[in-house]
Formats: structure tokens, C-alpha cells, sequence
């Protein structure tokens, strides 16, 4: 049978020891690990990014409570198939069994066909578990996310990733060499699944070892292999290292310059290479008021908007945001005058200290502070300075547009 069905499915894990990741959930102190051990499941919504153990996660909770586990992804199922996973699980209590209906992409379902679960998880005729890769909060019915407990998965980090794909090796009886597993651990951005997924197929285009690498002389996957296997060729963009500052360094340069297509040239290169997108978003908002500021105070609106849908929907369809955003930014009037003068204040603050501030400007709030003077002589409309007297008359800020 293993022949038959994927890596990822064979080393799925079967028990919560074995789950790689989610420490917050399946630790000690975690929700899922103190639920297998009681006899309550509430009906929850899984939120989280593509292979980071939803489905596993909800298999587990099902097996380790002696529940019946029904998955069926909400991109093929119908409402003829919820009911007949209804009718079932009523008839299951009957006998005292509870069925855990796991429902895969939930926020496929529309308004109608999530309405037409509420009942059935309001008596608790099933446990559901929704899983989602989109914000809940968007994509689920308020009455039905009122009646579930939301838990939060997370990517999975580079130990874990490793840790993955020494499991995937050591059944598969391969060996990886050191740059193929770095290659590997970018090329599935955090997807364990993806990891497993394209281990298998390198494991099979590879061909046998003749010298050197392998002590068994068996398979070696190499970062060729994983290219072909991953259909992606290997870009030169290490996080952390010298070419992700360069360019994210490009880039920005590029839209200071209002050179546009420089910079969604070096936009699609961090796409690319799997840089994650509210990285690059941060550096727009900041882009927005550093650089584009007065010229065109919309730029930070676009901007803002640009993370906010980078948040919400994340890769693929975000790297359209990515790029209306950086279009407009780079084609935008520029002026740093309110980013310059700001540092020229705050350089005051810093060698000056807290000058005293002008009476007349100070807060009143009691008698006490009116008597001495605190707010004497305000005018709301005044032209002369409020600076602190040491630095009056002294000019910050002049608009100056390139």
C-alpha cells in the first residue's frame, strides 16, 4: 500500500510525540495535548499556512478521543455531502461514537453552506474543525466562528523543517547533501508537506551514487535534483545574508529614483526567492513617509493597504498588491523635508535635553498650575514660536519636493 500513497501521508505522524512543530499546541501545556487527554472536544477552526499540520492535528484528536474522522475539503464537497455527514454522525451516537468532521479550506464554502452547519454544531451532532489559510475573521460567519474555539498554527521553522526532511530521508534510505537541504528548506517556504512532496520526487529522478557522499552507496539528492524536483531554479538570495540586503537595498533605491521598473525588477526577485511578503510591505510603509511623505500624503494609505491585503490573503495573489504598490510608490512625487526636519528634532532632544516648555503652552488642568502661570497668555493662532526658548525662531522643516 505505501507504494501508493505519498511520502506525506506515510510519515504522517500517530501520535502528538511525533508531530514536528507546534510546540504552542501539542507541548505539555498545550490546548490540543490537554484535549486528547479529556473527554471534551470543542468544534474549532484551524488557522494557519499550507502544511503546517492542520489535518494531522485534527486526525489526532479524533483518534486519540475514539472519535470517527470524516475530511472532505470545502473546494469539492456540497451540501448533499454535509448532510449525509450529519445523518451519519447522528446515527453513530446512537452507539456513543462522535464523529470529528474535519472540513479542509473552509472559507470556500459561501454565507449559505457555512449557515447550513450551525445547527448541527450547536447540538453537537459533530465536533467540527474548519481549517483555514485565510484570516478567520474574514472568511468564517460570525454565528459560526462564535461557536468554535480559534487556533492559531504556525509556519514552521528551519529546525523543524530539518527535522522533516531527516524523517523523509531516512525512510526513503537517501542521502541529501548539505546545500540540496538548505535549497529544500526554501523551495517549500515553510510547508512541510511541500518538503516531503518534492524529497519524494528527487528521491526518484535521482540516480545512484558511484563515488563518494554516501557510505551506502545509495541516492544522493543534490540542489540540481531539487530544482528539478521543485521545478524552480535556485536563486541567490540567502535571508540574513549579504544578497537579501542587496536586494532589498535595490529596490528601495530603485523607487527613490522613481525608477519603476528597476524596482518591480528587484520586487519579483525577492517573490522569487520566497522572501516573505510583510517584509517587503514593511519597507513600503516606511518608503511611504521617509520618502514620499508631503509630496503625496496618499502614498502612506496605499501603502497601509498594500500590507493590509498582504496580511489577509499572503502568496500568490498578494504579489499583485506587492506590485500595484510599488508602482505607484516609485512613479510618486518625492520629498523627504518632514523625515529630515524629525531628525534634526530629534538630534536637539537628544544634545539639549528637556528644555523647558513655554508657559503658555503648558497644560492647566488645576488652580494650582493656573497660578503659576501654567497656560497664561495662550493663543490658539499664534505666529510667534513655541519652541522652547533656547531654540526659538529655529526652522525644522522646509518643503522641498524632487
Amino acid at each position: 500500500m505505501n507504494e501508493h500513497r505519498p511520502l506525506a501521508d506515510i510519515l504522517r505522524p500517530q501520535k502528538l510525540d511525533d508531530v514536528i512543530g507546534q510546540e504552542h499546541l501539542v507541548g505539555k501545556n498545550g490546548i490540543i495535548r490537554k484535549l486528547t487527554e479529556s473527554d471534551f472536544l470543542p468544534s474549532m477552526i484551524f488557522w494557519g499556512p499550507p502544511g503546517v499540520g492542520k489535518t494531522t492535528l485534527a486526525y489526532l484528536l479524533a483518534s486519540l478521543t475514539d472519535s470517527h474522522f470524516e475530511s472532505h475539503s470545502a473546494v469539492t464537497s456540497s451540501l448533499a455531502d454535509v448532510r449525509r455527514v450529519i445523518k451519519e454522525s447522528e446515527e453513530r451516537l446512537t452507539h456513543g461514537i462522535k464523529t470529528v468532521f474535519f472540513l479542509d479550506e473552509i472559507h470556500r464554502f459561501n454565507k449559505a453552506q457555512q449557515d447550513a452547519l450551525l445547527p448541527h454544531v450547536e447540538r453537537g451532532t459533530v465536533i467540527f474543525i474548519g481549517a483555514t489559510t485565510e484570516n478567520p475573521s474574514f472568511e468564517v460567519i460570525a454565528p459560526l466562528l462564535s461557536r468554535c474555539r480559534v487556533v492559531v498554527l504556525k509556519a514552521l521553522e528551519e529546525p523543524e523543517l530539518d527535522g522533516i526532511i531527516d524523517r523523509g530521508v531516512k525512510f526513503l534510505k537517501v542521502t541529501i547533501d548539505k546545500q540540496a537541504k538548505k535549497y529544500l528548506r526554501e523551495a517549500a517556504n515553510g510547508d512541510g508537506r511541500s518538503v516531503l512532496n518534492i524529497l519524494e520526487i528527487a528521491a526518484q529522478l535521482s540516480e545512484k551514487s558511484t563515488h563518494g557522499g554516501s557510505s551506502s552507496g545509495g541516492k544522493i539528492i543534490t540542489t540540481a535534483g531539487i530544482e528539478e524536483a521543485a521545478q524552480r531554479k535556485m536563486l541567490q538570495y540567502d535571508d540574513g545574508g549579504e544578497e537579501h540586503y542587496n536586494t532589498i537595498s535595490a529596490f528601495i533605491k530603485s523607487m527613490r529614483a522613481s525608477d519603476v521598473d528597476a524596482a518591480l525588477y528587484y520586487l519579483a526577485r525577492m517573490i522569487a526567492a520566497g522572501e516573505d511578503p510583510l517584509f517587503i510591505a514593511r519597507r513600503m510603509v516606511i518608503f511611504a513617509s521617509e520618502d514620499i511623505g508631503m509630496a503625496q500624503p496618499t502614498a502612506l494609505v496605499v501603502a497601509n493597504a498594500v500590507f493590509d491585503a498582504c496580511n489577509k490573503i499572503g502568496y500568490p495573489e498578494c504579489q499583485e498588491n506587492l506590485a500595484h504598490g510599488v508602482a505607484y510608490l516609485a512613479l510618486a512625487k518625492k520629498d523627504r523635508s518632514a523625515y529630515d526636519a524629525y531628525f534634526m528634532a530629534l538630534y536637539d532632544v537628544k544634545q539639549l535635553g528637556n528644555l523647558p516648555i513655554p508657559m503658555s503652552i503648558r497644560n492647566a488642568p488645576s488652580k494650582l498650575m493656573k497660578g503659576l502661570g501654567y497656560g497664561k497668555g495662550y493663543e490658539p493662532y499664534t505666529k510667534e514660536s513655541l519652541l522652547p526658548d533656547r531654540l526659538k525662531g529655529k526652522k525644522y522643516y522646509t518643503k522641498r519636493s524632487l
